[in-house]
């Protein structure tokens, strides 16, 4: 049986990946350094508190929310305790579902998120759009829509929707 030879990148998408991982590892340590520093906070909360503050009532179900943070339900369970014993936010049974279970933005963590805010969006800024065009804005912008898309596409034809961490206990 012929096997097929590995498609290695070529020099130039070996250059695109290496900078890939390298920025968004680098990314990744200073928005937590910054927001550990400044709130306290990592920024897999703070990214928990802005999704369920994107909503008109600050509610999300579990499942969903897990599925946008893309972590496992058991993960979420530990950070959602961890967030409602510092009182940013609630957990309260689904009405809707009497299985399901709903994460609450309190007024408390939305009073956090809004101080919290300007300098991580500052953050944000200084690392990465300060230093693209606008141009270079809408093609990252573009990349990232079109990579999203690719991953969205190959998990929904997973055989085993298990495997995707959202979807674990």
């Amino acid at each position: 049986m012929p096997t097929t030879p590995p498609r290695w990148l070529n020099d130039e998408e070996r250059r695109a990946w290496l900078a890939y991982v390298d920025f968004s590892t680098l990314l990744a340590d200073y928005l937590n350094r910054q927001l550990r520093r400044d709130a306290g906070m990592t920024h897999a909360d703070y990214s928990l508190l802005a999704y369920l503050s994107m909503t008109p009532d600050g509610t999300l179900g579990m499942s969903d929310l897990a599925q946008r943070l893309k972590i496992t339900r058991s993960r979420l369970t530990h950070a959602v305790n961890r967030l409602r014993d510092v009182g940013l936010v609630d957990r309260r049974e689904d009405p809707a579902d009497g299985r399901g279970q709903l994460a609450v933005l309190t007024d408390e963590g939305r009073a956090m998120l809004e101080e919290v805010a300007p300098g991580h969006v500052e953050a944000v800024r200084r690392a990465v759009f300060d230093v693209l065009t606008p141009e270079q804005v809408r093609r990252f912008a573009e990349i990232g829509e079109a990579i999203s898309g690719a991953l969205h596409r190959a998990e929904s034809t997973e055989s085993d929707p298990a495997v995707l961490p959202w979807r674990r206990r």
